[in-house]
């Protein structure tokens, strides 16, 4: 019993996968230049600072686009040299968004993301088999939004965030003889995002913005016990060997500042700072209705899992050339930290400081039709698994790539 209350942290690996490990391919032009945010040349700006739509150059902006996502990660045990490696399908995010100029100095918009969501998936017989077999997590984000243009070089946006996801994770119950799966499909909160963004000069654009916490609230957690029916009374389980639990899923809030700046009429570049809270993630409770899985003394029925998060930096830089009238190249590089210690690793989500680098084309095929192509390649660095919560010890290394196409159309 003391296995599965110490691997049911992986809801907690979950959840910060979802609001903390963000993929960063939320626009393909963005991420060919290090997906930095201050570019308001199409409805893309929209993810990143709503208050970029009052500088859109068109009435009516709209782009799409989507990615392909790898990731592979291995594990090693130092002490007897086993090794494990996933296999992870492609993970598939993808964006849509609409920017209306309503009146000279108001624009509304939305725009649709996938911002959290990948599928990690262990050999079933490896090592951390009852921390983690397979795990499948989606999340979306929709948001409305308005922009006010102040003066003709500065203008103000917020949106209201709707957060939609879920989970489906399966792990080893070795001492109960079998496996458990944990599923939620309705997990739902709501945040805010707030923004500034300033031309001063024709050559220089500044983006400062803000998105909130949002809080998923899981009222109807299913978990399903593959295991002999014997012990279905003893655990509280219905006749089908299920329980349910409930949880709020903190998603941690973000600080982005970003410029870009022309140094020529052909050529740009672009730089990003962000802050992510992820000192939000101290412990995660989960409340299972009669499952007497949990780790307070009071309630059985209760898990409070630690989590020791800290908040991270990123800096990005990127650049964009405009090689002819139809034809931009673009590239970037950033740095991406790890929001834990190798003594808080989590198999279930792997978090590795990496050098990202990315790079991209941009063809203008009209005058309101434009394409894009992106590449993303990151580089892990190995670290250290010394996990005493969950017992698990040893190396990681991972490696993973990332690839886009992106649309746009601009009514003039």
């Amino acid at each position: 019993m003391k296995k599965i209350v110490v691997t049911t942290a992986l809801l907690v690996g979950m959840l910060a996968q979802a609001g903390g490990f963000r993929v960063s391919l939320q626009g393909v032009k963005q991420l060919a230049m290090a997906h930095t945010s201050a570019h308001a040349e199409d409805a893309s700006v929209t993810f990143f600072n709503p208050a970029g739509m009052s500088f859109i150059p068109a009435k009516l902006s709209v782009a799409a686009g989507g990615f392909g996502a790898k990731s592979i990660v291995t594990y090693q045990n130092l002490s007897t040299l086993e090794s494990y490696e996933t296999n992870n399908p492609i993970g598939t995010p993808i964006y849509a968004a609409v920017a209306y100029r309503v009146l000279d100095n108001v624009s509304v918009g939305f725009n649709f993301s996938t911002p959290f969501g990948s599928t990690i998936e262990w050999p079933s017989d490896w090592s951390g088999r009852e921390i983690v077999q397979r795990l499948e997590l989606k999340a979306f984000y929709f948001q409305p939004m308005v922009s006010f243009k102040l003066a003709p070089w500065a203008s103000i946006g917020g949106s209201y965030i709707y957060a939609k996801g879920s989970v489906n994770w399966d792990k080893a119950a070795t001492q109960l003889g079998g496996t458990l799966n944990l599923k939620d499909e309705e997990a739902s909160g709501s945040g805010f995002g707030l923004g500034f963004y300033f031309r001063p000069t024709d050559k220089l654009d500044v983006s400062i913005a803000y998105r909130s916490p949002v809080d998923m609230e899981a009222e109807n957690g299913t978990v399903s016990f593959n295991i002999s029916p014997a012990l279905f009374p003893a655990l509280g389980l219905n006749s089908s060997g299920q329980d349910s639990f409930k949880a709020t899923l903190p998603l941690v809030d973000e600080y982005t500042i970003g410029a870009t700046y022309k140094i020529t009429p052909k050529w740009m570049v672009s730089g990003d700072f962000n802050y992510t809270g992820w000192d939000r993630y101290n412990s995660l409770t989960l409340d299972f209705a009669n499952a007497p899985i949990g780790n307070q003394p009071n309630d059985p029925t209760v898990l409070v899992s630690p989590k020791n998060f800290q908040s991270t930096q990123t800096w990005r830089v990127g650049t964009q050339y405009q090689i002819n009238d139809m034809i931009a190249a673009r590239a970037g590089y950033y740095y991406d930290e790890s929001p834990y210690t190798d003594d808080n690793f989590q198999a279930e989500t792997p978090s590795f400081d990496s050098n990202v680098i990315t790079a991209g084309l941009g063809f203008k095929l009209a005058k309101s039709f434009g394409v894009d192509i992106a590449g993303g390649l990151a580089l892990p660095k190995s670290r250290a698994v010394n996990n005493a919560n969950t017992n698990f010890y040893g190396q990681a290394k991972a490696k993973a790539y990332y690839f886009g196409l992106g649309l746009s159309y601009n009514a003039f």
